[in-house]
């Protein structure tokens, strides 16, 4: 009978055991469901996304940024999957829709990342460019502009030589990427763009690479027209030729730091700066703003011609009438200033 007993006691356990078996079992295999479908789960977003991890960030401050970026369940998902190692995943990375939930966090923690692109035109000052760059990347305005400082020692070159060699354009870069990193591929932009062609032309006109640009930017100031500034540049080649004063408006306004003035006045003309070319003969000693490569092909094919005065039209197409004669210049800004005057 003991015997009895003791096998009744044994079954009684193994079937509690197998109970509690085959309870763990079914958890595991919830747990395991569960958490596949989390992992399996795709971004489900309107568009593309895009995580930052800033080079500041801490643990918390990267997970925040992923739940951010990707919204509140999903993106707990991927930062709950993420390993947490921010020193490898300071970057920027772009994520598509449908994108799983578990390679993303191996994306992330792995620091696979997505180029940005940077573009930029119609700056005018180093201040603006920085500011415009550093709204596309992972430093500061301040940062940018002290690299370049940083770099123009290196290079002995002064501030003037290194802003020209900043060639509008796009460039694709990683967020991450050091001001240094960007300022290397910019200048080497600018320097692909200097030919021996190129370099040849601009021999032939008695300029070098800088002055082209500094000419280009005057040009590019003078007039919104692409197809008018060659013909401008060819002018103020004339009058640098002739030993004549170039008296460009916008040296003058860039001097004054008054960019938004409507007209030139006689104070101005006074302010005492190498950029001033009412006071200062040649060319000023570096760009007025930063041009665009096709204005530097602009300058380097400039179309003959013996202007050396223009007016503005004064039918507001934004041309300009071009004479080598003064009392025709004449005649064309009393025609201006009475259509303006009318208006």
């Amino acid at each position: 009978m003991g015997n009895d007993k003791d096998k009744d006691k044994s079954f009684g356990a193994g079937v509690t055991r197998k109970r509690v078996l085959t309870a763990v079992m079914l958890v595991v295999m919830a747990w395991g469901a569960w958490y596949f479908t989390r992992m399996a789960a795709g971004y489900d977003g309107d568009g593309a996304a895009w995580v930052r991890i800033p080079h500041d960030a801490t643990p918390d401050s990267a997970r925040d940024s992923i739940v951010s970026a990707l919204g509140g369940d999903f993106g707990s998902r991927v930062a709950a999957m993420w390993n947490g190692n921010v020193a490898s995943s300071h970057g920027a990375y772009r994520i598509e829709p449908g994108e799983k939930a578990w390679k993303i966090a191996r994306k992330i923690g792995q620091g696979r990342q997505t180029p940005v692109k940077v573009t930029f035109n119609n700056v005018r000052t180093l201040q603006q460019l920085s500011e415009r760059i550093a709204a596309r990347m992972d430093f500061s305005a301040e940062d940018f502009i002290k690299a370049c400082g940083e770099t123009a020692r290196q290079d002995s070159l002064g501030m003037n030589e290194i802003e020209a060699q900043f060639l509008p354009d796009t460039y694709e870069v990683y967020w991450s990427a050091t001001p240094a990193t960007l300022i290397s591929k910019i200048r080497g932009n600018y320097r692909r763009f200097w030919t021996s062609e190129r370099l040849a032309k601009a021999r032939a006109i008695g300029l070098s690479p800088l002055q082209v640009s500094v000419l280009a930017s005057i040009a590019e100031e003078e007039s919104n027209r692409r197809d008018e500034r060659g013909k401008i540049a060819r002018l103020y080649l004339n009058r640098l030729h002739r030993g004549m004063l170039l008296q460009a408006d916008p040296t003058v306004k860039f001097a004054t730091g008054d960019f938004a003035a409507r007209r030139i006045t006689a104070d101005m003309l006074r302010v005492d700066s190498p950029y001033n070319t009412y006071r200062g003969a040649g060319l000023p000693p570096g760009i007025i703003r930063i041009p665009e490569a096709a204005t530097l092909d602009a300058v380097l094919d400039a179309p003959q011609h013996d202007y050396i005065y223009m007016c503005a039209r004064p039918d507001g197409s934004g041309y300009h009438d071009f004479t080598a004669s003064y009392n025709a210049h004449l005649a064309n800004a009393r025609k201006y200033r009475a259509a303006t005057f009318s208006n």
